[in-house]
């Protein structure tokens, strides 16, 4: 017998009153907003990038704004339509979780329209730099995801299979309950560490954002969508699938068709 660890890690960091407290949740989205901030000053100062070190401030704002907003309208709009029929105000039940990765690219290519517009920067060119960084919070928010042992895995036996108390009965004793993979991490290891670390090496090791603007942006979004597929093979869907496929899956090959027309484009552009 395979004794399974058992997620029960407390989503709070330090005490809390209630509902109220320092969550781990929030943290992780701190932590990649710091981390997208850091390097994109890396780029000004090494001269690699169109936004002046002046303006990263108000870039990160509107990055902030477009993740939120679109992570939580996309989670409702694109997993959970039938909840936000029945309970239009849910969406504002921000304690009770739910964000979208698909959603948040959604909101940050509006904000990046926007402050593209405003400052005069190609929009194209902001778009690659937010790519090249966009990994670092799905790194951060997977791990929390792991923590506040949600959005598991599908039912396995394999030896690092981990027991996920809110994904049965909760009347139900723990070594009752099947273990799962821990999809989470997986997630982290690939959405995160992995594309952070091509998207920075494919940044600094070539001129692809001069050159090619929107190549970049491309790139990320088929390699995500290609990881994002190989990660729903071990995660429990979370909404009704789309023509067979969950919803990650689906939303993941119109994202990856997406990122093809980008590098056609940039293909193009640069033999013009």
């Amino acid at each position: 017998m395979i004794a399974y660890w058992v997620d029960d890690l407390p989503p709070f960091l330090g005490p809390h009153w209630g509902k109220i407290g320092i969550r781990y949740y929030g943290l992780a989205y701190v932590a990649g907003f710091l981390t997208a901030a850091w390097l994109l000053s890396r780029y000004a100062r090494a001269g690699r990038s169109l936004l002046p070190a002046g303006k990263i401030g108000d870039f990160m704002v509107a990055i902030v704004l477009g993740v939120l907003l679109g992570g939580r309208l996309g989670y409702f709009f694109l997993y959970q339509a039938g909840t936000l029929r029945s309970d239009p105000f849910a969406i504002f039940r921000v304690w009770e979780g739910g964000m979208a990765s698909h959603g948040g690219f959604i909101g940050v290519a509006v904000a990046l329209w926007v402050f593209s517009r405003s400052q005069k920067i190609p929009f194209l060119h902001l778009g690659d730099l937010a790519a090249s960084a966009a990994s670092a919070g799905l790194f951060f928010g997977r791990i929390a995801n792991f923590i506040n042992g949600e959005l598991w895995g599908k039912i396995s036996y394999v030896r690092w299979a981990v027991i996920f108390p809110r994904s049965d009965d909760p009347d139900k004793p723990v070594n009752l309950i099947a273990p799962r993979h821990p999809s989470q991490l997986y997630e982290a290891a690939l959405e995160g560490a992995l594309l952070l670390a091509y998207m920075q090496w494919r940044f600094w090791r070539s001129d692809v954002t001069r050159t090619q603007p929107g190549r970049l942006s491309g790139e990320y979004f088929v390699a995500y969508a290609a990881v994002r597929i190989f990660g729903e093979l071990f995660r429990e869907p979370d909404a009704s699938l789309v023509l067979g496929l969950s919803r990650g899956t689906f939303y993941s090959i119109i994202l990856a068709g997406v990122g093809v027309a980008l590098i056609v484009r940039s293909r193009r552009e640069r033999a013009t």
